[in-house]
């Protein structure tokens, strides 16, 4: 295999397994998840994501929180074939370990980003707290490489994943929700303390802990977080523990 088709792989690999990296329930980076979480399907004739429609209680418009956001992840493709070993010799703040890992990774403190970055040119860069910090260090990492003398373009660039967090504030039976949504979910208490839940629209999964806690993530943009939590909210208070 090419070195250009392990970077096309690693790639892919990364962009397509949005819940990998996700935070857990106490910030901190969860383990890798399971990906035999069935994916829904429209010809089912019993579809219990079709019962659940985006809702907001009447008695309050603010009870459905806010998602919070903790990781954007974004591409862009800077157009040139790049010397990763130069860039590494050249730079502080980066790493280049080509047994490991195909692409050289590179941080920046303002904002707070890392980018991976391959020889084709691609770039990923991820860490981001916002859409707008996201496209500000992803031209940032493309500025530091131009000045070593690459002739850059910042072209191609794309939010591929969001990562948010949010407290409904009420603890959730985990087991029942699994019991009558497990078409959608996978829950294994011994290996994870989260239930993992595929949603079909918007394409978002969501990690939800028994403390009320719940991680979203495989978003492109902030109104498909908000819709996902407005559709499971109604459904997750149906499990709520009294």
């Amino acid at each position: 295999m090419t070195q250009v088709a392990q970077e096309d792989n690693e790639l892919k690999r990364l962009l397509n397994n949005p819940a990998k990296n996700a935070p857990s329930e106490d910030g901190s980076m969860a383990p890798p998840l399971s990906t035999n979480v069935p994916r829904p399907s429209t010809s089912q004739s019993t579809n219990p994501q079709s019962m659940m429609i985006p809702t907001t209680p009447v008695n309050s418009t603010k009870e459905i929180p806010e998602p919070c956001l903790q990781n954007v992840v974004s591409t862009v493709n800077l157009q040139t074939e790049l010397k990763l070993m130069y860039i590494n010799v050249r730079t502080r703040n980066s790493e280049y370990n080509p047994a490991r890992f195909t692409g050289l990774i590179m941080r920046i403190q303002n904002p707070r980003a890392t980018a991976l970055i391959f020889r084709s040119g691609k770039l990923v860069c991820t860490g981001a707290r916002s859409e707008q910090d996201s496209f500000l260090a992803a031209k940032k990492f493309a500025r530091i490489i131009q000045k070593l003398g690459f002739p850059v373009k910042f072209s191609s660039f794309k939010i591929q994943n969001i990562v948010a967090t949010c407290d409904l504030k009420f603890p959730i039976k985990l087991e029942l929700l699994y019991q009558f949504h497990g078409q959608f979910s996978s829950y294994e208490p011994e290996l994870y303390p989260g239930l993992t839940y595929r949603m079909y629209s918007p394409r978002v999964v969501l990690l939800i802990f028994v403390n009320g806690k719940v991680v979203l993530t495989g978003a492109k943009n902030r109104t498909e977080l908000q819709d996902a939590l407005n559709i499971i909210y109604p459904t997750l208070k149906m499990y709520r523990k009294q």
